[in-house]
């Protein structure tokens, strides 16, 4: 059985997952926060439960989503693993801190870690998350798929009766639209979804009610 902890993380309230089973190995998902007491937060939590972090994974290159990763990189040795589309993203996020947000890192740029492919298996404790590339709201998107615990984590490829933005220079809407009716709509209806932003539904309500989904 997973253990699924949501921290709402920055100016933008992005999701950040810490993802844990009764081995006690964690995954941390789209690492976003930003002030130091969401990164207390996460690290508090993690030592509260005696977790041990193997993995960093991110859905996709955007800042909001990424900007713990040097943090991460620093306190627990956790290269971001992310789709290789999206690699370039990730290696800039001071030019996106800069360009998107008017800020400066204060952190020397992370590495970055495994390079992520569509179907790759990310394995911690006794489960694993299959990757599927959804490509869309980014080139390089993907989403994390439990198919033994039947939740995904989808970043901001679907929201609840919603869906990422496309208009952004990496976005493209017919990747996002071939990616929702290929991979999203195919899971199974009682899939729990953990999206990037705002709260958790199902592919059933999500076939039924989405208004980008809905048959």
């Amino acid at each position: 059985m997973l253990t699924i902890k949501r921290f709402m993380c920055n100016p933008l309230q992005e999701n950040c997952y810490v993802v844990s089973d009764d081995t006690s190995q964690c995954v941390i998902i789209d690492g976003g926060a930003y002030y130091d007491e969401e990164l207390d937060a996460i690290d508090g939590y993690i030592q509260q439960q005696r977790l041990s972090p193997v993995h960093l994974l991110a859905t996709h290159g955007h800042l909001d989503h990424n900007f713990a990763n040097s943090h991460i990189y620093s306190r627990y040795n956790l290269a971001v693993e992310i789709c290789t589309a999206d690699q370039e993203l990730v290696e800039h996020l001071a030019r996106q801190a800069a360009e998107l947000f008017g800020l400066q890192l204060s952190e020397q740029q992370a590495p970055t870690g495994r390079l992520l492919s569509d179907g790759d298996i990310v394995t911690f404790g006794n489960h694993s998350f299959t990757v599927l590339q959804t490509p869309g709201h980014t080139h390089g998107s993907c989403l994390f798929y439990c198919a033994d615990e039947h939740v995904v984590f989808t970043g901001d490829t679907l929201f609840r009766m919603s869906i990422g933005r496309t208009d952004f220079a990496e976005g493209d809407w017919s990747e996002m639209e071939r990616s929702l009716s290929g991979v999203i709509a195919q899971l199974p209806p009682d899939t729990v979804v953990y999206s990037g932003h705002g709260p958790q539904s199902t592919i059933s309500e999500e076939l039924q009610y989405n208004p980008y989904l809905r048959r």
